[in-house]
């Protein structure tokens, strides 16, 4: 076993770890800082799987900004700790723990019959530039220009949002 197994092992078990650290934590800035964590192992997965470019742009883009932007909601919400008052099984737990199932159930089955890398042909060999910024940015600029700029409005929408709700409680 090499030390690249052992990595990836490593940093998948602290990935896991700590995206239930963001469901369980009962503070929103501990859950918010167990994302964090989870982004950072993630993008260490990236490293290890030789997709550099992603890698970075998972530091940048998500534990840089898009957490920058929820710590800001969270302040501006002014969200403590919470008190369960009502109770503990809900329907929409219920619902929530069955979707989780099925979607654990989806990602099992989609591992299960990921073909192995000796059944590739030569066709579906990764082009000369995949993965690269200039390839990249050109599909993210062409053929998903739509969706990244619908991303780009509803978090600034979700940032307006909770500016507003920040400001009718004061």
């Amino acid at each position: 076993m090499s030390i690249e197994h052992v990595l990836f092992g490593v940093f998948a078990l602290l990935t896991v770890v700590s995206a239930v650290m963001v469901i369980v934590a009962k503070s929103p800035i501990s859950s918010a800082m167990s994302l964090v964590a989870t982004f950072f192992f993630l993008a260490g997965i990236y490293v290890l799987l030789w997709a550099h470019t992603v890698a970075v742009l998972q530091v940048l883009v998500y534990t840089g900004a898009i957490m920058v932007l929820f710590l800001f909601v969270i302040m501006l919400l002014n969200l403590g700790e919470s008190s369960m008052t009502g109770p503990r099984v809900t329907l929409a737990r219920v619902a929530g723990g069955v979707a989780a199932a099925g979607l654990l159930a989806v990602l099992v089955t989609a591992i299960w019959r990921i073909p192995s890398a000796s059944t590739f042909t030569g066709s579906q060999a990764m082009s000369q530039g995949f993965g690269t910024l200039a390839v990249i940015g050109q599909t993210i600029f062409t053929k998903w220009l739509l969706p990244f700029e619908a991303v780009s409005l509803l978090l600034l929408v979700g940032m307006v949002g909770a500016v507003v709700v920040a400001k009718s409680r004061i």
